[in-house]
């Protein structure tokens, strides 16, 4: 084996002496398990020189905007699995002077350890990086996409090595101990060639998924979006069609209690979302607003994006109170309770509240007076259940669509662990 690169120290404690096992190819300490036929188990830092990463001072702003790139959380995360060779923030030659941060080669291989564990770069010409990441400089017995490949081979198994009261941190004794199985470099190439091909093709097969969920996703929003355009119906307000445009509850939550009471977060895409639920005691609060059959609920405030969010309550459904940030419509008998909760899910609705909105920074609100005057096409009650039938029809085959694309996408994520864990299990 030829001598890896010229170590750096990275300072702090030596390489920790405890064990933790391997699930796949990596481990802390030599461990005891046979790797596969012609592979061994070595220590990391005999194959790659291991880096850490700095944050030049925030204090000093002639230490950033220069044309370093400086590796953070952010580029990790959006360029997890790739090269890399931008960054959203770049350093100087300041900058690196005056802190621990060092320009790394290209083909350094970067691991975040910190806040978000299991984020792989690979450099794609010399940078440096944050403190929250272990780098390594790959000798010339490591193939570094070899190595890339490891780290996303392990995925979830990489908090293994972590520990921490608040953020789940690698540290760098855990680090310093690591140990991976490998075989030869030739034998390292082929499998990252194989890999390469495989994942080019998975990624368009994925891109093409995805294309056709938001095609079908999108085809519903055009089809939603024309049926109210018509400019043959009457417009009436909301407080001409409702009995009322009223508040939820104000009473407290809890965990536990009585009734469940919906929040903003349980309004999603039109329907109510069912998971994290608080509830409430007060019998006198419970009656006031416990929902009633076809109610439509409305987010008066919230972030900007979230505000005007809607969906209806069905008496199939379990008993239930609205929240304070909530309103209530409850409409008359000329108006039909899910032809209403289509049109403010349409891009009509939405772009009028945008016009009604009070927003202040990070918040936005709209009240019960603007939200009466709410403009709303009104055909015949007929009419209004023609449409209903129409949109639920269309909604139906396009949320099949969804389904099947959706299980695509989580079938693609499948045959990439499939084929990450038949390479480092010496099976390709």
């Amino acid at each position: 084996m030829k001598p890896p690169v010229e170590m750096t120290k990275t300072g702090g404690r030596d390489a920790t002496t405890r064990h933790i096992p391997p699930t796949l190819a990596l481990a802390v300490g030599m461990p005891s398990k046979s790797p596969p036929n012609g592979w061994r188990w070595t220590a990391l830092t005999k194959l790659a020189r291991m880096e850490s990463g700095h944050t030049p001072s925030r204090k000093r702003p002639d230490y950033w905007g220069g044309t370093i790139p400086w590796i953070g959380i952010q580029d990790a995360k959006s360029n997890h699995g790739r090269r890399i060779h931008d960054t959203h923030q770049k350093t100087n030659e300041l900058g690196i002077a005056h802190s621990s941060a060092r320009i790394l080669p290209e083909n350094t291989v970067c691991l975040s350890r910190t806040a978000s564990v299991g984020y792989v770069v690979v450099m794609g010409r010399p940078m440096a990086t944050s403190q929250d990441f272990v780098n390594w400089v790959c000798s010339s017995d490591l193939d570094h996409d070899f190595l890339k490949y490891l780290f996303i081979a392990e995925d979830d198994n990489l908090l293994r090595f972590s520990s921490g009261a608040v953020h789940q941190t690698i540290y760098f004794p855990e680090a310093k101990a690591f140990h991976i199985c490998h075989p030869p470099l030739p034998e390292q190439r082929r499998i990252v060639g194989i890999l390469d091909a495989a994942f080019d093709g998975i990624a368009v097969a994925k891109a093409n998924a995805e294309k056709n969920l938001q095609n079908a996703r999108a085809l519903f929003e055009s089809h939603l979006n024309a049926v109210f355009k018509t400019k043959k119906w009457k417009w009436r307000t909301l407080g001409e069609l409702c009995h009322g445009v009223e508040y939820g509850s104000s009473a407290k939550s809890r965990k536990e209690g009585k009734v469940p009471v919906l929040r903003m977060g349980n309004i999603q895409d039109g329907r109510l979302n069912w998971e994290s639920l608080v509830y409430t005691d007060d019998d006198e609060e419970i009656a006031k607003y416990q929902l009633k059959h076809n109610d439509v609920l409305f987010n008066r405030t919230n972030s900007p994006e979230l505000v005007g969010k809607t969906a209806i309550y069905k008496s199939e459904m379990p008993a239930i109170s609205a929240g304070y940030l909530i309103r209530i419509l409850r409409r008359v008998e000329l108006l039909d309770a899910d032809y209403l909760n289509y049109f403010l899910n349409s891009r009509i609705a939405f772009d009028y509240g945008k016009t009604v909105v009070i927003s202040s920074v990070n918040q936005a609100n709209i009240n019960g007076a603007k939200l009466r005057g709410y403009p709303i096409p009104a055909p015949s009650l007929a009419e209004q259940e023609r449409i209903v039938d129409e949109l639920n029809g269309l909604r139906t085959e396009t949320q099949h669509l969804q389904s099947i694309y959706q299980r695509k996408l989580a079938a693609l994520d499948e045959l990439k662990k499939s084929l990450l864990d038949q390479a480092f299990r010496g099976e390709l």
